[in-house]
C-alpha cells in the first residue's frame, strides 16, 4: 500500500513530522476474525471450501462448462449461520479503522524517497500484513531548484554593482538572510555562475552540505539613460575597445545603425512578416476593383 506525500523544499531542508490520516482493514476485535460465534463458521456445502463452482450451459449440440465464483459463499469457501454472524462485521472477519501515522521527514531526503511502516497495511485473517510505503513528492520552489544536494538559484543585480561591487541578499529555506559580497572590480558578467560552498542541502543522515550555485542576470540601464559627458568619463574609466579587425583592401564600407524592434519586425521574426503581406496583396489585385453601378 503506497501513498504519495507532498514535501515542500523548505520542510527537507529543516525536517519535519508529518501527520497522515490512512484507512485501512484491521481483523475483527468482536469476532477475533472468524465472522461469528465458535462454531458457526462451517465449510461451503456447495462448493465444499474452494470458493468456486461449476456450471454446465447446454449450447445447441455443445455442452459448455464454466468455472465460476460460488454463490452461496460468495467465493469464501465457508458459510455463517446468519443468527450467529457476528454484529460488528457482519460475518466479514475484518472492519475499516481510521488510523494517524506520524511520517517523520529527514533533513535531507529526496524526491521519491520511501518511509516503510512495516506491517501496517490491510490486515486479513491467516495473511501476514503487508507495509505502508510513503513515497517523497518534493513540490517544486518558486527560487531554487535542486539538484542533488546542490541548490541553483537566479540572482539579478544591476550594472553598477556588476562593475563596482555591492550585495545581494538570498532568503535561505530556513528564513536566514544570505548577505552575498561582490568585490569592487569583480566584474559579474551576464549568465556568470558563482558558488556559495557549504550553502545547499543536507546530505542525508550525514553532517555534509551541499553548495549553492549563482547564476546571475545582470541588468543593464535603459537607452539614453545619462550625458555625453558621463559617457566620456565611462570610457576613462573602463577598458579600452578591442580594435577592430582591418578591413581588406577594396572592401565596400557602409555605415549603418541600430533601430529598436517595432511590431512590424516581430512578426518578420516570427515568419509572418513580408511573405505574408505580399500574398494579401497579390489576392487583392485579383479581385480588382470590383464592379461599380452608376445611377442615371
Amino acid at each position: 500500500m503506497a501513498h504519495a506525500l507532498k514535501v515542500s523544499l523548505e520542510d527537507l531542508y529543516k525536517g519535519k513530522t508529518s501527520k497522515l490520516q490512512v484507512t485501512k482493514t484491521v481483523i475483527c476485535k468482536t469476532c477475533d476474525g472468524k465472522g461469528g460465534k465458535e462454531g458457526a463458521v462451517k465449510t461451503c456445502s456447495k462448493c465444499h471450501g474452494r470458493g468456486v463452482e461449476v456450471v454446465i450451459r447446454q449450447m445447441g449440440p455443445m455442452v459448455q462448462q464454466i468455472q465460476q465464483q460460488c454463490r452461496q459463499c460468495d467465493g469464501n469457501g465457508e458459510e455463517i449461520d446468519p443468527r450467529h454472524k457476528c454484529k460488528q462485521c457482519n460475518g466479514q472477519k475484518t472492519v475499516s479503522e481510521r488510523k494517524q501515522l506520524e511520517v517523520n521527514i529527514d533533513r535531507g531526503m529526496k524526491d521519491g524517497q520511501k518511509i516503510v511502516f512495516h506491517g501496517e497495511a490491510d490486515q486479513h485473517p491467516g495473511v501476514v500484513p503487508g507495509d505502508i510505503v510513503i513515497v517523497i513528492e518534493e513540490k517544486p520552489h518558486p527560487r531554487f531548484k535542486r539538484q542533488g544536494d546542490d541548490l541553483h538559484y537566479e540572482a539579478e543585480i544591476d550594472l553598477i554593482t556588476a562593475l563596482a561591487g555591492g550585495n545581494v541578499h538570498i532568503k535561505h529555506l530556513d528564513d536566514r538572510v544570505l548577505d552575498v559580497t561582490i568585490l569592487p572590480g569583480e566584474a559579474i558578467k551576464p549568465g556568470e555562475i558563482k558558488v556559495i560552498e557549504g550553502q545547499g542541502m543536507p546530505s542525508h543522515r550525514h553532517h555534509n552540505m551541499g553548495n549553492m550555485f549563482i547564476k546571475f542576470k545582470v541588468r543593464f540601464p535603459e537607452s539614453n539613460w545619462t550625458s555625453e559627458e558621463n559617457i566620456k568619463k565611462l570610457e576613462e574609466i573602463l577598458p579600452p575597445r578591442e580594435p577592430l579587425a582591418k578591413l581588406p583592401s577594396g572592401a565596400v564600407h557602409e555605415e549603418v545603425f541600430l533601430s529598436s524592434l517595432d511590431l512590424r519586425h516581430h512578426k518578420d521574426m516570427n515568419g509572418g512578416g513580408s511573405d505574408a503581406m505580399d500574398e494579401d496583396d497579390e489576392e487583392a489585385h485579383q479581385h480588382g476593383p470590383g464592379v461599380q453601378c452608376a445611377q442615371q
